[in-house]
């Protein structure tokens, strides 16, 4: 028996009628999907649904994410302050794949205000069929951004100690 790719979707209200229109794509494809949010054109923040997806893809639940919003750039953004997220924008078929056969992108982000569906739907085809190199150089250096993203997290846990540094940066 075949396995189905099951993968985490998401959209911020900008992205939302695209996504909409890409679920048969999905389907078409034989994918098991869940649809994180949002449910309409109303406003919502690209960060909240960016954690669903990526949660839902880190944990283990679905093989990889796609986020659409209007330019993609918010949602890859928030998308890779998520440790073990590794997020790209796409707006074409080679970065499409590369991404996922070099960096091993899990989560894929499109703008629904820079490319239309037709587009969309080649890139999703072939995100989702792109597979992750054996080649020893792209698997280091996966492996260095693994390393940045603890070093990184080290950082903040340092800085944590002091949290009125945080509390004046956000006041």
């Amino acid at each position: 028996m075949k396995n189905v790719m099951k993968i985490a979707l998401g959209s911020d209200h900008c992205g939302y009628e695209m996504k909409t229109a890409l679920l048969p794509v999905f389907r078409k494809l034989g994918c098991q999907f869940t649809d994180f949010g949002c449910v309409s054109t109303e406003p919502v923040d690209f960060p909240d649904i960016a954690r669903k997806v990526c949660d839902a893809v880190r944990n283990g639940e679905y093989e990889r994410g796609i986020m659409i919003c209007g330019t993609g750039v918010g949602a890859a953004m928030a998308a890779n302050k998520i440790p073990g997220i590794r997020a790209s924008v796409c707006h074409d078929v080679h970065s499409a794949h590369q991404s996922v056969e070099h960096d091993n992108a899990n989560v894929m982000c499109i703008g629904a205000q820079i490319i239309g569906s037709w587009l969309a739907e080649d890139l999703i085809r072939t995100f989702l069929t792109a597979k992750f190199s054996t080649e020893e150089h792209f698997q280091r250096r996966v492996r260095k951004l693994h390393e940045l993203e603890l070093e990184s997290a080290r950082e903040l846990m340092d800085s944590a100690q002091n949290l009125s540094y945080v509390e004046e940066e956000f006041s």
